[in-house]
């Protein structure tokens, strides 16, 4: 996409959207409730229900308190559910305080497409994979059938729900990142089997009942900070705006597999709408011109030791502390998160999400073309 057309497409989200939001209010939505699977772009607290560890500063600035996010705030299901006027999916792992009446959320931080070849305590991968997550729907699906009443006093939805809401997919970062020591050639063999595993997972779930796909692609994690520092690369291989050339190519080469994928998808469930998301284009303008949307720092996160120019330290993480060689080393968060892209080197900020949420209700990242407006009047994103 050309850079100056999409920074002007971007100044117009925000318009467009809050006109829109401001005619709808009050109003239902034709989707009644999102389904939501992923990893920790999209995690509302699956991840910390299973293994508790959360803390501050995640949550700081629109939570006030931890929430199982991986950002400072919200992450971009949480906009779009904003948007539809349903309430924040509660995390389907969450025994406590959770309402499936309008959906619930299966993702999970650090969560594969793949089935995982090791284990969480080994190097960190979540054990609940797509193919987990998918069993963990159709169990949901089992028990709303069998358990659902109409009063609603069990906080499930009634069992036609699954045919009126909205399947979103956020997966598929860490197949990629999790499998960089074996050099970018390497990470090209598994994406095939990535892509073929979302695509089945979609028929599968519209084999329950499912009409309605939005598959999100890979932001370009060459501008990620983590990734600036922790990955081998020659000063060659940084372009003019800092990010990696050579591995945000193999994020396009994956982008452009995932689209072919939905393509050959669409073919065979005609009657549905599977649609290709373009959010790395809105994060790729973010990272490149982060000043034109209010913005100061592209590669730089807010939370994180070190300050420079990218403020992560792999030796200490976003809210923690360690010592070394008898030195204290404190990853703190910054005061203003909205003037960053990036929120903990890995993680985009709430102000970020939010940013690429517009995009999507505005309905300029969908291939094929697909309005939200069509479904729903949609409500302010505050």
């Amino acid at each position: 996409m050309n850079l100056e057309v999409s920074r002007k497409k971007m100044v117009a989200f925000a318009l467009v959207v809050t006109m829109s939001a401001a005619s709808g209010h009050g109003k239902k939505c034709g989707f009644e409730a999102i389904f939501n699977f992923g990893d920790s772009n999209s995690d509302t607290g699956g991840f910390y229900a299973a293994f508790p560890a959360e803390r501050l500063p995640f949550g700081m600035t629109y939570f006030h308190k931890p929430a199982g996010r991986a950002t400072d705030g919200r992450v971009i299901v949480d906009f779009l559910a904003q948007a539809l006027g349903i309430p924040f999916l509660s995390p389907y792992l969450q025994s406590i305080g959770s309402d499936f009446r309008h959906g619930a959320n299966f993702a999970t931080l650090a969560s594969t497409v793949r089935l995982p070849q090791t284990s969480l305590f080994v190097t960190g991968v979540s054990p609940f994979s797509l193919a987990i997550q998918l069993n963990q729907m159709k169990q949901f699906k089992a028990k709303v059938d069998q358990l659902h009443s109409s009063s609603g006093e069990d906080k499930l939805p009634p069992p036609t729900i699954f045919g009126k809401s909205l399947y979103t997919f956020y997966i598929g970062q860490n197949d990629f990142t999790g499998n960089l020591a074996i050099g970018i050639n390497g990470v090209k063999q598994y994406l095939p089997q990535v892509v073929s595993q979302i695509a089945s997972t979609i028929k599968e779930i519209y084999a329950l009942g499912g009409r309605d796909f939005l598959v999100l692609n890979l932001a370009p994690i060459g501008c990620y900070p983590a990734f600036l520092v922790e990955l081998p690369h020659n000063a060659s291989d940084i372009d003019s705006f800092g990010c990696l050339i050579s591995y945000n190519n193999a994020v396009v080469d994956y982008n452009t597999m995932l689209e072919e994928a939905l393509k050959q998808t669409r073919r065979e469930v005609a009657d549905a709408s599977v649609v290709y998301t373009d959010i790395h284009s809105v994060m790729l303008e973010l990272f490149h011109h982060p000043t034109s949307h209010g913005m100061k720092y592209g590669t730089k996160a807010c939370c994180g030791h070190g300050g420079g120019a990218y403020n992560f330290d792999k030796r200490v993480y976003c809210g923690n502390e360690k010592v070394i060689n008898g030195r204290t080393l404190v990853a703190t968060a910054c005061s203003d998160p909205y003037s960053y892209v990036s929120w903990d080197g890995i993680h985009a900020t709430d102000a970020a999400n939010k940013i690429v949420a517009h995009a999507m209700i505005n309905g300029s990242i969908f291939r094929p073309p697909f309005s939200l407006h069509k479904f729903c009047d949609i409500q302010a994103i505050d």
